[in-house]
């Protein structure tokens, strides 16, 4: 059994694919347009023939799916986080910076009981992020 994150990004799959390569090397894993469905019954809605019906993407080991919805309105994402670990102050801080561009932080990297660094931020898709230094000697 495996949980993945499914994240509809309401118009804006492309760009915020984009924006994770770019910011936190994710790498697309796959990717399929409206209008390559092979199943002719499945209509986009107008306009968004060109837009993603399911794409799959990795941050480090982790495997997310995502898509542009059927319409233009954003899914509002609330109740949950993606949380991101990394190895060090340095790239806590990189990332956390990266994932913020754009976005509004809920709390600054700070130290804590538990690790050196924590953070928490929306980025600027309104994905709720908590960054994280793994296995650290707070």
């Amino acid at each position: 059994m495996k949980v993945q994150a499914y994240i509809t990004f309401g118009g804006r799959c492309e760009e915020a694919l984009e924006f994770y390569k770019k910011s936190i090397g994710a790498e697309v894993t796959s990717l399929m347009r409206w209008k390559e469905s092979p199943d002719a019954a499945m209509k986009p809605p107008p306009g968004f023939e060109e837009k993603i019906m399911n794409a799959a993407f990795r941050i480090g080991e982790t495997q997310l799916m995502a898509d542009d919805g059927m319409g233009s309105k954003q899914t509002e994402i609330k109740g949950m986080s993606l949380v991101i670990e990394v190895a060090d102050d340095a790239e806590a801080k990189r990332v956390f910076t990266a994932l913020g561009e754009g976005g509004t932080v809920t709390m600054p990297l700070v130290k804590t009981f538990w690790t050196s660094s924590f953070g928490v931020l929306n980025d600027k898709f309104g994905v709720p992020w908590m960054v994280n230094v793994q296995d650290s000697k707070a």
